[in-house]
């Protein structure tokens, strides 16, 4: 299936044309039927020669509306622009052709309408239209004469049409869904029905989607679907799709607003543009009219050079880098410019300057946006929500970006963090020599990382080690600061008798208290057991060597005695051999070693 949207002047024949190569009547509305003046959207469809199956999104050519006409032509892929033969090119053709090339629109077929009337013009109307369509996407498609009144012309349109739907650009049926909803309606015992173009993705009966508007958002299930008058199970692009929501009013969606998968686009109310049609954007009025999809909404201009400007939204939309979009005077019934998006999440323009350094880097930016440049100024960025902007990541990476996880991380910004972490986590020891490490939170007040998820990376990088909140080297050689002349006396007592350990009053007199103690055992200095004992780290290797020596199995007494200690001791430190499993209880009054 494929969609064609019609573009014209008022009154050269779109309608009447659509009705000849379909046989439905695209003008829905009572007034439009009675002045014979198509005021809004008209849908029909038909298949064509080859069999394929083509929708047709009729719009209205007159001036005052443009903004439906564009509402109908933003969606669809390809056009037939219409030029009566009688009269020619009009000025609403030109408001149609700068809006097919501000959309970028470059598939179609030229319909020279009316052929019947003037055939003596046919070639020279052909020829006119070539030369304003010149510079524009349509420059090159097939021109057909053709008359709806008598017939003429209209197998070898069917068969231009056929061509050019053959030819046209396959979107992906796996890529995310965002339909733009161009009308809103009940139906009777069915409930609310949207209808708009499925430009990519699939749409399956069931499927939950996120309404994005201007009066609700929220999830949306998919009830049922419909396409070219019928019911279908599944659509895929490019198709004209009737989708019946459940659990909405119909009140509460209408033109303008939009289905997406869930969880997929990113929804931006300031985005960074570049001119690629029209009039430029360093003269831009303040405020100017963009329209997107079927949406139109108010949008403040803050120029930036001639080709540039950061456009501000009345109301957040789902944009990706390389939408088009049109630019209207909020006043005017002419198109004033065609805009690509560069960004979807521009930086902040605060700072005296900011404007101009700003319009050099968008100067630099290609159209399909830029992995490093995204990355570089983030300093990391989530590879998913690059491409939820539209933003593809290539393999292999840039040079200086690499996979961190989930995120891309710039390799300089990476290697500044690591130095500011190692160079905090330094200070603090100094400062603090008693403390367990630097807290993460100070650390990660320090570095102002995109995300605090970042911050383990950053320790794994910076060989440091980050346990119970606290960040430290494993490798310093910091000492205890005031403790440590009580640790070295501690240190001194137990190398010659070491398993004797100290007493509280001992502890005191050396000033070491359960804050010096639990420094001095992260630094590996002592070993701390239950009931206050404190013994060096070699202890539990020293008794092993004399309780191997004790017939097996052994008796607490006389492990106690050949330890040369006191039951205070003996017992924690039997019990912490026990823990390790280099000893093990017989019964209730023996161990033996484990051999």
């Amino acid at each position: 299936m494929q969609v064609i949207a019609t573009a014209g002047h008022v009154d050269h024949g779109k309608s009447t044309l659509i009705r000849a190569l379909t046989g439905i009547e695209p003008d829905r509305w009572a007034e439009e039927k009675r002045r014979g003046l198509t005021i809004d959207l008209g849908f029909a469809w038909t298949a064509l020669p080859s069999g394929r199956g083509v929708s047709f999104v009729d719009v209205p050519g007159h001036e005052r509306f443009l903004g439906n006409m564009l509402a109908g032509l933003g969606p669809a892929p390809i056009v037939c622009f219409v030029v009566a033969a009688d009269e020619g090119w009009q000025a609403q053709s030109d408001d149609h052709r700068d809006a097919i090339a501000a959309l970028g629109i470059d598939q179609g077929v030229i319909a020279i309408t009316r052929a019947d009337l003037a055939p003596e013009r046919v070639d020279q109307v052909i020829s006119q239209v070539r030369a304003e369509l010149a510079g524009t996407g349509l420059a090159d498609v097939p021109a057909v004469p053709v008359s709806a009144v008598t017939g003429e012309g209209l197998d070898e349109l069917r068969s231009a049409l056929d061509e050019a739907v053959a030819a046209a650009r396959q979107p992906s049926a796996t890529d995310r869904v965002r339909l733009w909803v161009d009308r809103s309606f009940t139906i009777s015992g069915a409930g609310t029905v949207v209808t708009g173009t499925l430009a990519a993705g699939t749409l399956t009966v069931g499927d939950r989607l996120q309404l994005h508007g201007a009066e609700r958002s929220g999830g949306m299930a998919v009830r049922g679907l419909q396409s070219r008058g019928g019911p279908v199970d599944q659509l895929g692009p490019v198709s004209r799709a009737a989708v019946n929501l459940r659990g909405i009013d119909q009140e509460q969606i209408s033109r303008g607003d939009v289905l997406l998968t869930p969880d997929a686009w990113e929804l931006t109310d300031q985005l960074d543009v570049r001119g690629l049609t029209g009039n430029a954007l360093g003269d831009a009025p303040e405020e100017l009219t963009a329209h997107v999809g079927t949406a139109a909404v108010t949008a403040r201009v803050r120029p930036l050079g001639a080709e540039h400007a950061r456009l501000t939204l009345d109301r957040a939309l789902p944009l990706a880098v390389g939408d088009r979009l049109v630019l209207r005077g909020s006043g005017s019934r002419a198109v004033y410019a065609g805009v690509q998006v560069l960004d979807v999440d521009p930086p902040a323009l605060d700072r005296r300057g900011d404007g101009a350094r700003r319009a050099d880097a968008l100067a630099q930016l290609p159209l399909s946006g830029d992995v490093a440049v995204e990355v570089r100024r983030r300093g990391a960025i989530r590879a998913q929500l690059l491409e939820r902007r539209g933003i593809e990541v290539p393999d292999p990476l840039p040079t200086g970006i690499q996979p961190v996880g989930q995120w891309l991380v710039d390799a300089e910004a990476l290697a500044g963090w690591t130095e500011q972490l190692r160079e905090a986590v330094a200070a603090h020891a100094r400062a603090n020599p008693l403390a367990a490490g630097l807290p993460a939170k100070s650390a990660l007040d320090s570095l102002r990382l995109p995300d605090e998820s970042l911050l383990d990376p950053v320790v794994r990088a910076a060989d440091l080690e980050h346990a119970d909140g606290r960040l430290r080297d494993p490798r310093s050689t910091q000492g205890l600061g005031a403790a440590e002349a009580g640790v070295v006396a501690l240190e001194q007592r137990l190398g010659e008798k070491p398993f004797q350990a100290p007493e509280a009053e001992d502890l005191a007199a050396w000033h070491l208290g359960p804050k010096e103690l639990a420094a001095a055992e992260r630094l590996g200095r002592i070993l701390r057991l239950p009931d206050s004992v404190v013994l060096l780290p070699t202890a539990p290797a020293l008794a092993m060597r004399e309780l191997a020596g004790l017939p097996q199995p052994f008796t607490t007494s006389q492990a106690r005695q050949a330890l040369e200690t006191t039951r205070r001791v003996a017992i924690p430190l039997l019990e912490h051999l026990d823990s390790r499993g280099w000893t093990r209880r017989v019964d209730a009054g023996h161990r033996k070693i484990v051999r």
